[in-house]
């Protein structure tokens, strides 16, 4: 049996800084919708920006896909913005339409982990994470922190783990394994 114990108390909040939500959903096409997307993957967070993917939601027809993704890009944009609700109430909007958008969820039990709440938090990551995301590894790292805030050292201990192997070249996870210490004990048995 292991047992985990934590070397130090600190919380990796250094790269899921306020306004880091980074799992943005691709919208195919030319034009303000697609333009919306791009900046919240380039963390391009402005007014312009935000102007721009609010024409898009009411100036473009959608399909409800591209309309749900566009909500989620601009959820992004308002979290760089330092919008937190404004955020939460985007991914649950898009959510509204496209219950089966992990990176929605990822971005808002991130959004829900600034608000401190945490429980939410580990609830919308780890249902973006059963539905695979394109950025699965902010999501376990995500979901580690929010784990480490709840007390649970061994889950996020392996979400740390599975962010590390996903994301190879990220040292983030990996310095935050370094945190970490695993005893191995064996019990006898009477």
């Amino acid at each position: 049996m292991r047992r985990f114990s934590l070397l130090t108390v600190t919380v990796a909040f250094g790269v899921l800084a306020a306004g880091s939500a980074v799992a943005g959903v691709t919208v195919l096409g030319t034009g303000k919708a697609r333009a919306c997307y791009e900046a919240a993957e380039g963390r391009d967070y402005t007014r312009e920006t935000l102007t721009l993917c609010s024409e898009a939601l009411s100036e473009e027809t959608l399909s409800q896909r591209d309309r749900a993704a566009t909500l989620v890009n601009r959820g992004i944009v308002k979290m760089g913005l330092k919008d937190v609700d404004g955020a939460v109430a985007d991914y649950e909007t898009a959510l509204g339409a496209q219950k089966r958008m992990g990176e929605a969820y990822v971005n808002l039990g991130i959004a829900y982990m600034f608000q401190k709440k945490d429980r939410e938090a580990l609830q919308a990551l780890s249902q973006g994470l059963a539905l695979n995301p394109a950025k699965a590894h902010v999501g376990y790292y995500t979901r580690a922190i929010v784990n480490e805030l709840l007390g649970d050292v061994r889950s996020a201990y392996f979400d740390y783990q599975k962010a590390a192997e996903l994301a190879p070249t990220w040292d983030e996870p990996r310095a935050q394994l370094q945190r970490f210490r695993v005893i191995s004990s064996e019990r006898k048995l009477s």
